[in-house]
């Protein structure tokens, strides 16, 4: 297959989402997407586990815990806004959201999302965080 202007296109078959295990949104969003319905399917493995690295040996497994990261069954990598659009664009219900996303239009509400959730992360992180996991933060009052 290829483009309208004759580079080649590698299409998706399948996704690989790491996420981290040890983070209470991303497990939340893991349980989510695995509700969905896929139009190409997903595989959701914890970041840097043995699996991701038996996987992906040539992988940068610590950056994988700083930011989502997705690859395609032909090896492309998606990371950070990239990688949700991508989640989304597998998910039959979230397609069209995907691809408007993914136009000039769209970026800076993704960018902005990942950013809110980076910053979340960071703030659940570093709150108490006994035995290395971290809970969401309690309603106030």
């Amino acid at each position: 297959m290829t483009t309208p202007i004759g580079r080649p296109t590698t299409p998706v078959h399948r996704l690989t989402v790491l996420y981290d295990a040890d983070c209470s949104l991303c497990v939340h969003l893991r349980h989510w997407l695995l509700r969905q319905r896929q139009l190409v399917p997903l595989d959701l493995v914890p970041a840097a586990s043995q699996e991701a690295r038996r996987r992906f040996p040539a992988l940068d497994h610590d950056s994988t815990l700083k930011e989502i990261t997705v690859i395609g069954d032909r090896g492309q990598i998606y990371r950070a806004a990239s990688a949700w659009i991508v989640c989304l664009w597998a998910l039959a219900d979230h397609r069209p959201k995907a691809h408007w996303l993914a136009t000039p239009a769209g970026q800076p509400f993704a960018r902005a999302t990942v950013l809110a959730a980076a910053k979340w992360r960071e703030a659940i992180k570093g709150a108490s965080c006994e035995d290395g996991r971290c809970e969401a933060p309690g309603t106030p009052g």
